[in-house]
């Protein structure tokens, strides 16, 4: 039998949301933002299994360095893990504040190792076996039972996430430009959906459009003096955190570019250029929430992990389990959550990656009821046959 264990004393257990158990009301004004790795990021150069001999046996040309004097060494976060280095002045911080927690073993049960079949199964949120309904979004459902709801999705199309019976306001943030329609051709769109079901949706999503354009001629008079990058997601993660302030609560963004198959790189490299730009916008989205980011719970997630060994390319294959973050003012941190094994070849699933030990909806079901005070019935909307899992995130 696999030997588990936890490294933590607190145990991951069913959370109890019955009659017989109160929760704590929400936090005025709580924020929920999902952050979504398009591409199956490879979690073993995050979050680097430092006291697994067996890791770096896998990757003799990949792997990140044990701990050390080298800046190009893992960042200790205990005795079996340690961080990506380049992370060491943005999300390591956060995390040495005890604002951020790791959870390795993370997922799906879906084991198609599909980028475009996984990232379904987890936006829609619904049991594996039986009929899907591919316009039900958990996020979507996690909007109806929210009191004061207010979703946003941060993409240029709403994701299926998004989708559903709740009205979802979107807009890409990541690169906006001068609007090709002027304020008089929005009075006359506008006019168009008077009185439609649509008519809502359409002057929200000029007036937030309005909101980012005003936002970005700030950020142009900066210039010089303290100005926020244009370029990569930190300008992005910016923008978002102060519509997050101000209108949504309940927020949806993807990033792409994490399928490496070839030259990955270890320390350095490819991979290492794109988690560093996460990190950068993560700190950056916790810094400009100013204090809304007591408030405020981050879950980055991603359709699977990848292969535990190195390739013929010095990349790495899909695989199966992962790494989520989860990150917030009142997150309880500093650690590494949820269900372990000892990373060794005995433990693999299929011989070749990480196993699901830590089920996605089941946490994040844990996560919701903690949050935003879900009772059994609200949770049951969100992530039907599904039972929580209180690992003490927050």
């Amino acid at each position: 039998m696999k030997r588990r264990y936890l490294l933590q004393s607190l145990a991951a257990a069913p959370l109890a949301v019955g009659s017989a158990r109160l929760f704590a009301a929400p936090a005025a004004g709580s924020r929920f933002l999902l952050v979504f790795l398009r591409g199956a990021y490879d979690c073993c150069s995050l979050l680097v299994p430092t006291s697994s001999s067996f890791y770096y046996e896998s990757r003799p040309d990949i792997a990140i360095a044990r701990p050390g004097a080298d800046a190009s060494a893992a960042l200790a976060l205990n005795a079996d893990w340690g961080l990506h280095p380049v992370l060491r002045d943005s999300i390591y911080p956060i995390y040495q504040r005890g604002e951020l927690a790791l959870v390795p073993f993370a997922g799906t049960n879906d084991t198609t190792r599909s980028h475009f079949e996984t990232q379904d199964t987890i936006e829609m949120g619904q049991p594996l076996a039986g009929a899907h309904n591919y316009h039900s979004g958990f996020m979507n459902r996690l909007a109806g039972v929210v009191s004061g709801a207010a979703p946003m999705a941060f993409t240029a199309q709403v994701p299926l996430s998004m989708q559903g019976k709740v009205q979802v306001a979107n807009m890409a943030l990541a690169v906006v430009g001068r609007s090709a329609i002027d304020a008089h051709q929005s009075q006359l769109i506008a006019s168009m959906y008077q009185g439609n079901a649509l008519a809502s949706r359409v002057h929200e999503g000029f007036a937030v459009r309005d909101q980012v354009m005003g936002d970005l001629q700030a950020e142009m008079k900066a210039s010089g003096r303290n100005a926020v990058s244009t370029r990569g997601f930190g300008a992005e993660a910016r923008r978002i955190a102060r519509l997050m302030a101000d209108r949504y609560n309940i927020g949806f963004v993807d990033v792409g570019g994490w399928d490496t198959h070839v030259n990955q790189g270890g320390a350095q490299g490819y991979l290492a250029n794109r988690l560093g730009e996460l990190g950068q916008g993560l700190a950056a989205f916790a810094q400009e929430l100013g204090p809304a980011w007591q408030d405020t719970t981050v879950v980055v997630v991603s359709e699977f992990g990848r292969t535990f060994r190195q390739n013929g390319n010095h990349g790495t294959d899909h695989g199966h389990g992962t790494v989520y973050w989860v990150l917030g003012g009142s997150v309880r941190g500093g650690r590494i959550a949820g269900e372990q094994v000892r990373v060794e070849q005995a433990t693999l699933f299929q011989n070749r990656d990480y196993p699901v030990l830590n089920e996605y909806r089941a946490v994040l079901a844990g996560l919701f009821a903690r949050q935003f005070g879900l009772g059994a019935g609200q949770l049951g909307q969100v992530f039907a046959d599904v039972k929580p899992r209180d690992i003490g995130l927050v």
